[in-house]
């Protein structure tokens, strides 16, 4: 799988960082699986993390396809930041933030992780599995 989803529980973030090689099919995947997990967890932030990234060949025609799908987190107040070093990535993660501003008017394209945790307020995160996310969730 060439993406792993996290949460933390404390700022009730919701992470997926991307690893290998990324293709419209991962991306897809994501996407079904972020409209769960955010339907169950309610994350008040999300961030993509396309750092460990190694070979990204996602088409421009879907990234206009996933800008124009419903946000995975619908509340459109709620920050999600997208965390893209390489410049080939930076460049379709923009195109899908110009695409989708209308109904992700809180979307930040940045270059580190550090610029992200910086939008969300954040100084170091504690992300954990999901299991042990729901785990938690459940014993409150």
């Amino acid at each position: 799988m060439a993406f792993q989803f996290e949460f933390d529980s404390t700022n009730r973030i919701l992470r997926c960082r991307f690893s290998g090689q990324v293709a419209d099919e991962e991306l897809i995947a994501f996407y079904r699986m972020a409209v769960l997990l955010v339907g169950s967890l309610d994350p008040l932030a999300g961030i993509i993390d396309f750092s460990a990234v190694a070979v990204f060949e996602a088409t421009p025609q879907k990234i206009q396809e996933l800008a124009a799908f419903p946000p995975a987190m619908p509340k459109p107040d709620r920050p999600r930041v997208i965390v893209a070093p390489s410049d080939s990535v930076f460049g379709m993660m923009r195109m899908f933030g110009i695409e989708a501003e209308a109904t992700r008017p809180n979307l930040h394209v940045v270059r580190s992780a550090k610029e992200g945790w910086a939008i969300l307020g954040l100084k170091e995160p504690e992300f954990n599995s999901i299991a042990e996310a729901h785990e938690l969730r459940n014993s409150d």
